[in-house]
């Protein structure tokens, strides 16, 4: 039988600072080294930098757009899929990630949060001030994605 990698999902703000993109770019980059699919909204700021990581370090990148124009991707999406479906997108990009990283963060990003939270999914947040019960606060990229794949080998995720 076919071995599936996990697909973990980087969230954040499209309007990221300059901290937060570096704590994307580092997560994107980690997470294509222990070889995941990383799926994102596909756009700038966070997804932008995760997915810049993730590409540079030989991953594969997804990204889920709120358009249906796949050029609206930012140029180091693998695959598009242009969803056409706004804000609704994020319930797809929630439930493709067996796990959820969120990086800073605003609405959009705790949209994302509620919904994998609330199908079962684990959260973690780097860099964030968002109060979520029920996501769980990391320190660093190395931690965010040591806990995830924890959770995914121990079988636990959504």
């Amino acid at each position: 039988m076919k071995t599936k990698p996990p697909v973990i999902g980087v969230i954040g703000s499209s309007a990221a600072g300059a901290a937060g993109r570096d704590l994307a770019y580092e997560v994107g980059r980690l997470l294509a080294e222990a070889g995941t699919v990383l799926v994102t909204g596909g756009l700038g700021g966070v997804m932008e930098a995760a997915s810049r990581g993730c590409s540079e370090a030989g991953g594969l990148v997804l990204g889920i757009l709120p358009d249906a124009d796949s050029a609206a991707a930012n140029s180091y999406v693998d695959i598009v899929i242009p969803s056409g479906m706004g804000h609704a997108r994020n319930v797809l990009v929630a439930q493709t990630a067996q796990v959820l990283i969120a990086v800073e963060g605003a609405l959009g990003t705790l949209s994302e949060i509620a919904i994998g939270l609330k199908t079962g999914r684990a959260v973690f947040l780097l860099g964030s001030t968002l109060q979520v019960e029920g996501a769980i606060r990391v320190a660093t990229p190395q931690q965010a994605v040591s806990a995830a794949l924890l959770i995914l080998k121990e079988g636990t995720d959504g």
